[in-house]
């Protein structure tokens, strides 16, 4: 649609050649990488400062020539537009100007004043925008986000996310009062995720916050949650090894053991604790559950209860309700738990 290369060009022709190769070089025109003030000043004998005085004002020489390039920045006015006011920095300049002329783009952006960037900082990846207020509004948006997700306590879509905001206005925008449409809401939504550090997504897309395990797996046994979660059900630690790359099986059992997310309910096979596994052996199982019902109970009802908590034989059930060291049998022959 635009020549870059050519408008930049234009642009920075008539300066010294000192002054243009140090704008070329800081905003990286011709190698794509930009270069630090330090790195510049070091090859032309000069300190950082001057080099900072050299590009303002090769910068004040630049702005009355582009006046005659407002079509483009009316372009990236309207694709900011078109993702609620704000988009956060490389997913910006990769759409915009692809991966050859990101560097000619950012360059491009710096020159109108309606288009503003801000830095990188603790809640914020770097984004432009060209409505100051978008970023406050953002932030209101990520609060908002992020209660509902310790609500809701799972890694969530777009569309999930989009639906829980639905009802408050102030995440509504304002190009068309009122919006005729709730892609709207979606896009801005979407430029707000992609800007936060708080919020994030995983390989799935799904959005959580940045602390939770399904949304960035620290170590095997982080990784080793997220297999459990998506198998649903109980696996061997080899098998769980298998889906953890250069994971070792013995190194992903010892860390199963450690983690008390983790309960082992057969020879080697592991469940989640958060889906009502017992910790423990079959003995302190079969205590449980009888202290949770606060009566006896016979044999077959031990059993069928049991084997829910463990992958074991039933000999092995019965060889512990043997031991009259934890239970007893009442009159009834049903079971009770031996007081101290």
């Amino acid at each position: 649609m635009f020549s870059y290369q050519k408008i930049c060009q234009n642009v920075l022709q008539g300066l010294s050649p000192r002054t243009g190769e140090v704008l070329s070089r800081r905003f990286g025109l011709k190698t794509g990488e930009r270069e630090t003030l330090e790195a510049i000043g070091q090859d032309f004998g000069i300190c950082r400062e001057r080099v900072r005085q050299i590009e303002g004002d090769g910068f004040s020489k630049i702005k009355p020539k582009i006046e005659k390039y407002q079509k483009i920045f009316q372009y990236f006015i309207k694709q900011l537009k078109n993702y609620g006011d704000l988009k956060k920095e490389d997913i910006l300049l990769s759409e915009l100007g692809g991966e050859k002329w990101k560097s000619q783009v950012y360059f491009l952006l710096t020159l109108d004043s309606r288009l503003e960037r801000f830095g990188e900082s603790e809640d914020f990846h770097s984004l432009w925008t060209i409505n100051r207020n978008s970023l406050k509004k953002a932030q209101e948006l990520i609060n908002s986000i992020s209660r509902k997700l310790e609500e809701v306590r799972k890694p969530t879509t777009l569309k999930e996310i989009c639906s829980l905001v639905s009802l408050d206005k102030r995440f509504l925008t304002s190009y068309t009062e009122p919006p005729k449409e709730a892609r709207w809401d979606k896009r801005f939504i979407s430029s707000t995720l992609e800007i936060s550090k708080k919020i994030q997504k995983n390989s799935e897309d799904l959005f959580g916050l940045r602390d939770w395990p399904e949304i960035n797996p620290r170590g095997a046994r982080d990784k080793a949650y997220l297999v459990f979660k998506k198998a649903k059900a109980p696996l061997h630690f080899t098998k769980v090894a298998e889906f953890i790359e250069g994971a070792l099986p013995q190194t992903v059992h010892n860390e199963l053991i450690r983690d008390e997310r983790f309960v082992l309910v057969g020879r080697g096979i592991y469940a989640l604790r958060e889906w009502g596994y017992y910790p423990g052996q079959v003995k302190d199982v079969i205590l449980k559950i009888l202290k949770d019902e606060r009566k006896p109970l016979a044999k077959e009802e031990i059993l069928e209860k049991t084997l829910k908590q463990r992958l074991v034989k039933e000999n092995t059930i019965f060889l512990n309700l043997s031991n009259t060291k934890y239970f007893l049998r009442d009159s009834q022959g049903k079971y009770i738990v031996k007081e101290d």
